[in-house]
């Protein structure tokens, strides 16, 4: 959920309803999705979900690069908060793995 904060706090006001909305979306979506899918009954819910967030997580990497071009975001910002992502998706897919592996032999 620091990604959430990193982001939203370094665009401009004038882009609040633009791709501000937009990155605000995905990255809330992240946390939700992983949320939901603990929350669902079976270990398939729960990597589909899983898999519905790391796309968002994937998105949210396309938007900040957007918003690199466009000068919302610069050097340092953009390395922390890409870091982050990085963070964030090593442990999704090492999640994701695990879940399979147990899948596999259940």
């Amino acid at each position: 959920m620091d990604l959430v904060d990193s982001v939203i706090r370094s665009f401009p006001k004038s882009e609040q309803f633009g791709l501000t909305a937009q990155v605000r979306r995905a990255v809330v979506s992240i946390p939700s999705n992983i949320a939901e899918g603990w929350g669902r009954p079976s270990r398939k819910d729960f990597l589909r979900f899983l898999y519905i967030a790391r796309g968002s997580l994937y998105e949210v990497e396309t938007q900040l690069r957007i918003a690199k071009r466009q000068g919302f975001v610069h050097g340092d910002d953009l390395t922390g908060m890409l870091s982050q992502a990085e963070t964030l998706s090593k442990m999704l897919l090492g999640l994701t793995r695990s879940l399979e592996k147990r899948r596999a032999t259940a």
